[in-house]
């Protein structure tokens, strides 16, 4: 029983549409060993080792169903347990998971295990605990060699585990804050391993950390932070404070005491969590014992006037108190039978206290001001308290010192509200906590007394979602109001794109159209991040990691994500939700890898993307495993994309009023068209985008067609999306390897990245289309992990349609030996009737590339399937064509020829435009003569 591979997925996956672990488990013997043949023994065992498996329900759906699974029938096999028992230890933990699914892999033994998780380390290490258990369960003839480490005890190691989920476990202030956004739909992504965390995307985000938001002011922090200076601003308002003094030595501290009078308090000028504060000191010898405490957490101490009193936590949320809580220093009641020590060790055992903030109430620790206490109370820890009374180990009611809350948030007095509220306005926080000491909150102080003797910037959260009596309150929700108020927006629009061939292409076109509308555009393709149309990172970037580099962008206000099938079977998708998702087409690429072997495995992959897309979900309406997405999006419109005018289908969406792009045929060429509630809306001419090139790249015409529907479907207007499709080429620079033409040798060169059967297919069908003057020469290549069959269909579409065929390997031969992808393509060429004298092997792609540039003459055309896109562009620009090659060059190339560029020759009675053999002539329609060539 073995682990083979693991995936963490950050979102949407094949699995679920949120986040999961898969472990590839191969249990090996224990196949024939279920649960029922391992015996009762195994089951009890492991009963008794996580007993909240007794809650799980399994596909019985009710409490004991798990338990029924392993006892009934011929049991359950080990990689179904597995899977319910990593579920469990991240419910001991503290997590809330409880999705889980194990299903068979292919082969007797082999199993994909899947279940949720909140934090990736611990999901991580909840599935390798859990099978370090079950080894452990098993009889010793059946337990995997080692498995089981020798020093292994299960108390031990689930408490070490516990221990581990919780460090990296958010806090309960942190928490709440989270859990308040999702209430509101508000995404959050966290930054680092603790609690800084962006609320919203990229231009509209906002960061926390535990309750410093990113509207917190710094100096309003670095006044908090000062005690000595928060007393004097809130008294020179005329709020309630104590007298007060700054010392840094003992001598100091001793005659600042006197000064103000005993009882005292000192504390130091900058700690926090109640650290090193020592009060209701009565006498010199004590203050001396506190100030070195003091001394501690500062190099300055504070000394100031004890007030008698219950001490308050008022937070205070934008300038409103949002909730009051008494605090009660930790303490123990007794009962006339146990000592102080047993009486800490019942308080603890309470499960809500854990170790400082991991937990909503915290362990009670014998320590300097324990022993002071018990001390001045002629007390020790082996003192047996009498029945009743309450014995404090703390003298302040800090939680995080094991204080207990009370809340009483309704039966403050209205002055103490406005003296809080008053108070967070003076030192300018946006997230205050006023410490108040008062005999009774519900008395005015004025009547009573009482005084703030401090204000915190960071205030925790969690004695008022969790108090220890009274009501809980939403503290989280005001500061998601304060962040996001009821209307203002939290996410930014998101385009996603996916499918075999033209997403980058369609995603670089949606990107330009919204750069066009004045929008600032983070941008993800195959060949990298653009942010406002700047490369930021290099290199294959259409996984979750870099969809987060651009939702985490202070400077994006559109997003267009390009989702590969790589990142999607590796990771997930980055995200929750999409506005648009698109799926271009589902064709034969990539199969065999990663166990997809077929195109409708290929097609539940792709799906992703429309099972996450909100708003609208474009699909490929001549596309059938596309057509069947639409059964599985939640989006609130389909919108499809043909290029059969009269696709049955479509049509009845239409008249439905559903909406599309189709491709018409009209009086002056190819339409784009879009069909909306009823609307028939005429976009543009095919051949007046220049990527299509005049309309003969029709694989690029659909591509605009498909970046027509998304940025409809994203409420750009009609004359924006004309505007931007009309400025769009193909140029190296605005989309690289995507049918890139040079003109600026006698022959023409066509890069274009293609990589699979459709993509050669489609570039061969242009060419067939250009009609080029001269020869015909194509660099073909294929990846080397693609199937012998896919490398052969490659070749095949190639066979026939050129006169010279180089053929190449990647750089990356991926398992293959250097020279293998360039034969089997030459062979499969002159099998297919190719003349052994037209084709050429040049394994390494430079070579290749000169090769085919050294063997045009001028009026050819080479189709260069690259690989290193960069480096062979370079390659093209600064070839020097020979002798031989050499001509004088039209002005105009044929592909170049504008329908609509020809109003400014000034050419009395009009022009005509002449197509034949020759190429493209403009003549005067008042003389037959010759105008240009």
């Amino acid at each position: 029983m073995k682990i083979l591979e693991r995936n963490v997925y950050v979102g949407p996956n094949v699995y679920a549409q949120f986040r999961v672990i898969r472990l590839s488990l191969d249990l090996g013997p224990l196949e024939d060993w279920p649960t029922l043949k391992l015996g009762r023994g195994f089951t009890d065992a492991l009963m008794a080792a996580l007993p909240g498996l007794a809650e799980h329900t399994c596909s019985y759906e009710e409490a004991g169903g798990f338990v029924r699974r392993m006892t009934e029938g011929e049991g359950t096999w080990l990689g179904h347990v597995l899977e319910h028992v990593a579920i469990e230890l991240q419910n001991a933990a503290g997590e809330q998971v409880s999705f889980g699914k194990t299903r068979s892999a292919g082969r007797p033994g082999l199993y994909d295990v899947v279940f949720e998780y909140e934090e990736e380390d611990v999901g991580v290490e909840a599935g390798m605990l859990a099978l370090r258990l079950l080894a452990s369960l098993l009889p010793e003839e059946l337990r995997p060699h080692g498995s089981v480490p020798e020093d292994f005890v299960w108390d031990e190691a689930r408490d070490a585990f516990i221990r581990f989920a919780q460090k990296r476990a958010f806090g309960p202030s942190t928490a709440s804050l989270i859990r308040a956004a999702e209430e509101r739909d508000i995404p959050w992504l966290r930054l680092n391993a603790y609690s800084l965390v962006q609320l919203g995307h990229a231009c509209h985000s906002k960061r926390i950390q535990a309750t410093i938001t990113s509207e917190t002011k710094h100096i309003s922090v670095e006044i908090a932070s000062d005690k000595e200076e928060t007393n004097r601003i809130l008294g020179d308002l005329g709020l309630p404070v104590p007298k007060q003094y700054r010392v840094t030595t003992e001598e100091e501290c001793l005659r600042a005491a006197q000064k103000v009078g005993y009882p005292v308090v000192v504390k130091p000028l900058d700690a926090n969590h109640g650290r090193g504060v020592s009060i209701n000191l009565a006498d010199a010898e004590h203050v001396k014992q506190a100030f070195e405490k003091a001394k501690l957490f500062s190099r300055s101490v504070l000394v100031e006037k004890y007030i008698v009193g219950f001490d308050h936590r008022m937070l205070v949320v934008d300038g409103k108190l949002t909730a009051v809580s008494k605090r009660v220093p930790g303490h123990v009641v007794g009962d006339g039978k146990h000592t102080i020590a047993q009486l800490v060790d019942i308080v603890n055992a309470d499960p809500r206290r854990g170790i400082g903030h991991e937990k909503v109430l915290t362990r009670l620790e014998f320590d300097f001001q324990s022993n002071r206490l018990m001390e001045l109370a002629d007390y020790s820890s082996e003192t047996v308290l009498p029945k009743g009374e309450l014995f404090c180990l703390r003298s302040t009611g800090n939680l995080s010192t094991g204080g207990t809350a009370v809340d009483l948030t309704d039966a403050v007095h209205p002055d103490n509200r406005e003296m809080a509220e008053r108070s967070a306005r003076a030192i300018g926080l946006d997230v205050c906590g006023v410490d108040f000491l008062t005999a009774d909150i519900t008395q005015s102080y004025k009547e009573v007394g009482g005084a703030i003797c401090e204000v915190n910037a960071a205030p925790g959260f969690r004695m008022h979602v969790a108090p220890s009596e009274g009501k809980a309150r939403d503290v989280a929700g005001p500061v998601m109001d304060m962040l996001f108020p009821p209307g203002t927006p939290s996410r930014i629009p998101i385009a996603t794109i996916t499918g075999t061939n033209g997403k980058t292409t369609t995603a670089r076109m949606v990107a330009h159209v919204f750069k066009m509308t004045g929008k600032r555009v983070g941008l993800t393709t195959t060949d990298g991040v653009y942010i406002d149309g700047h490369l930021s990172v290099a290199g294959d970037m259409t996984g979750p990691a870099s969809a987060r580099m651009v939702l985490r962008d202070p400077k994006v206000e559109v997003a267009v994500l390009e989702a590969a099938r790589g990142g999607l079977l590796r990771s997930g998708l980055g995200y929750r939700w999409t506005d648009v998702g698109c799926v271009t087409n589902v064709q034969s690429d990539h199969l065999g890898l990663r166990g997809i072997d077929t195109l409708e495995q290929l097609a539940r992959v792709k799906r992703i993307i429309a099972e996450v897309a909100r708003d609208t979900a474009v699909l490929n309406g001549d596309d059938p495993h596309c057509l069947r997405m639409a059964d599985h999006t939640p989006a609130k419109h389909v919108c499809y994309v043909t290029m059969n005018a009269k696709n049955g289908l479509v049509r009845d969406h239409i008249q439905a009023g559903g909406r599309a792009v189709v491709l018409e045929q009209g009086m002056g060429g190819l339409m784009l068209t879009i069909y909306d509630a009823g609307q028939h809306i005429p976009l543009m001419w095919a051949h007046r985008i220049p990527a299509t090139l005049d309309g003969r790249a029709l694989h690029n015409v659909q591509n605009a067609m498909f970046a027509a529907a998304i940025t409809y479907s994203m409420h750009v207007s009609l004359e924006e999306i004309r505007h931007g499709l009309s400025t769009f080429d193909t140029s190296f620079f605005q989309a690289p390897g995507r049918m890139n033409v040079f003109h600026d040798h006698p022959f023409r060169v066509i890069l274009d990245y293609g990589h699979n059967a459709a993509a050669i297919k489609a570039m061969v069908e242009l060419v067939e289309r250009l009609k080029p003057v001269g020869r015909r020469i194509v660099v073909v290549a294929a990846p080397g992990d693609r199937r012998d069959e896919d490398v052969r269909e490659i070749a095949r579409l190639c066979a026939g349609h050129f006169d010279l065929y180089v053929c190449r390997r990647d750089d990356n031969a991926r398992g293959r030996k250097n020279d293998e992808i360039p034969r089997m393509l030459g062979e499969t060429l002159i099998a297919q009737g190719v003349d052994p004298r037209r084709v050429e092997v040049k394994p390494h792609e430079p070579d290749a590339v000169d090769h085919a540039l050294n063997a045009a003459r001028p009026d050819d055309l080479v189709l260069i399937f690259g690989d290193q896109l960069q480096r062979t562009w370079k390659q093209i620009q600064d070839f020097t064509p020979g002798e031989g090659a050499r001509r004088e060059k039209s002005q105009v190339m044929p592909s170049e020829v504008d329908l609509g560029s020809f109003a400014d020759l000034g050419l009395e009675g009009g022009v005509e435009l002449i197509r034949d053999e020759r190429g493209v002539r403009i003549a005067s329609a008042s003389s037959a003569d010759e105008q240009a060539d």
